[in-house]
């Protein structure tokens, strides 16, 4: 179960990268709050699931994770460039998760 809540805070590190896009300095309150409650959801997560798994392979997936995210939001919505070696170097990163998955 330690590995759902690891994937899930990654997801939402995703979701406070791309909040980060909007805040506009924290002046823009919405987005700094949904900012603010990723950020907080993301960390819990993190923090519950490497009570379990070794910490390092905690951090790394989760960051894997809201890296892998982060680009695929950044290609599907924000116009990012979505290059063959972009892509190949994206899926270097799923094959190392995968790895320290099958490893843990």
């Amino acid at each position: 179960m330690a590995w759902f809540w690891l994937i899930l805070g990654g997801l939402f590190e995703v979701g406070f990268t791309t909040s980060l896009r909007f805040v506009d300095g924290f002046r823009n309150l919405p987005w700094t709050l949904a900012f603010l409650v990723s950020v907080a959801i993301s960390m819990a997560l993190l923090e519950y699931a490497a009570r379990t798994i070794p910490m390092g392979t905690a951090y790394a997936v989760w960051g894997g994770i809201g890296a892998i995210g982060t680009v695929i939001v950044g290609i599907a919505f924000f116009d990012e460039p979505g290059t063959t070696v972009r892509l190949l170097l994206i899926l270097g990163i799923v094959a190392c998760i995968a790895g320290l998955k099958l490893t843990a």
